[in-house]
């Protein structure tokens, strides 16, 4: 005998901010829907959870269908649940947010997506929905995370300069880093590879080369050490 749930229930969505980062700006991916509502409009990758699926599983299914990105850093954000959110229906969304290397990861508009696009943080179009305070909410978890956690690496090359890596939180927490006390700092946690190599192909004097352990800072996390920039 089949179960009359007498109950309304919301429809469920996932929605997806992707931060990268260039030698300019910390970015985050949009699509432009080619659907209603909104069609034509900018708005952050994502979609119904279908009723087999896990929430991170629709999340990724999504998050490639639309823009061709996978194997990502993704976490879970937040939920958002106001009604009026989304014209078509009572829509609940559980936010992600992900982080990817501009440099290895090429994005492709697909399915129900015109284009797929980055921008700036700081210059965003007109978002669908109440994808504004999604990002927001995003941002801020972001900058937070990052001082006591080392998931800023997932936004740099497999190699990188301690320049590079200086940027990286420069730009994350909006505000500049002392150069010399930065260094000191993320050289005495020990989590840095030094390469042995140079950079190549460089206008200035060429860099030396580091890579993360994450070995080691997962060994030196259950001894007790604290992240912290």
């Amino acid at each position: 005998m089949a179960y009359s749930y007498k109950y309304p229930r919301p429809a469920l969505t996932t929605d997806c901010v992707v931060f990268g980062l260039d030698d300019t700006d910390l970015k985050i991916l949009l699509i432009q829907r080619d659907q209603p509502p909104f069609a034509g409009e900018w708005a952050l990758p994502g979609g119904f959870v279908q009723m087999e699926e896990s929430l991170e599983t629709a999340a990724r299914r999504e998050l490639e269908e639309e823009t061709g990105l996978n194997k990502l850093f993704l976490e879970q954000l937040y939920t958002f649940g106001e009604p009026g959110r989304d014209p078509r229906d009572r829509v609940v969304t559980v936010a992600y947010y992900a982080l990817v290397n501009l440099q290895e990861h090429a994005i492709q508009a697909a399915t129900d997506a015109r284009a797929a696009q980055w921008f700036p943080v700081a210059e965003l179009p007109a978002l669908a929905f109440d994808h504004d305070r999604i990002i927001h909410t995003a941002l801020k978890r972001l900058q937070g995370k990052v001082r006591y956690e080392p998931i800023g690496f997932e936004l740099l090359p497999t190699k990188f300069t301690l320049s590079q890596l200086q940027k990286l939180y420069e730009k994350i927490l909006a505000q500049p880093l002392d150069k010399r006390n930065f260094r000191k700092k993320i050289l005495s946690m020990n989590l840095l590879i030094d390469l042995g190599e140079l950079q190549q192909d460089v206008a200035h004097r060429a860099a030396r080369l580091y890579q993360f352990d994450p070995q080691k800072y997962q060994t030196l996390k259950q001894q007790g050490f604290n992240f912290e920039i």
